[in-house]
Parts: structure tokens; C-alpha cells; sequence
């Protein structure tokens, strides 16, 4: 399940990046959080959900 989220917010940073939407800060937030979350898992050790 985070590798899904993880996805689809990179999708919505990339396309946010190419059409300059005005949510693209948020967006840019969205990913940076599950760019975090990632690493802190994968430090841990967890398994994959």
C-alpha cells in the first residue's frame, strides 16, 4: 500500500511540475513526506504492506 501512495504522488509531483498547477507546493510537500516515510521504513527494516 505505501509503495501505491507513494506512486501515485510522484505521478501528481510530475505532472504538477509540467503544467506549474498552483497546487504544486502542496504537492511537492505530499511527496516529501512519502519520500520520508519510505526511508524510515526501509531503515527499519519493516516488511512491505
Amino acid at each position: 500500500m505505501l509503495w501505491t501512495i507513494f506512486v501515485i504522488l510522484l505521478v501528481l509531483w510530475l505532472l504538477g511540475v509540467v503544467s506549474s498547477y498552483t497546487l504544486g507546493g502542496f504537492i511537492h510537500l505530499l511527496l516529501i513526506i512519502a519520500i520520508a516515510v519510505l526511508l524510515i521504513r526501509i531503515i527499519q527494516g519493516s516488511p512491505p504492506a
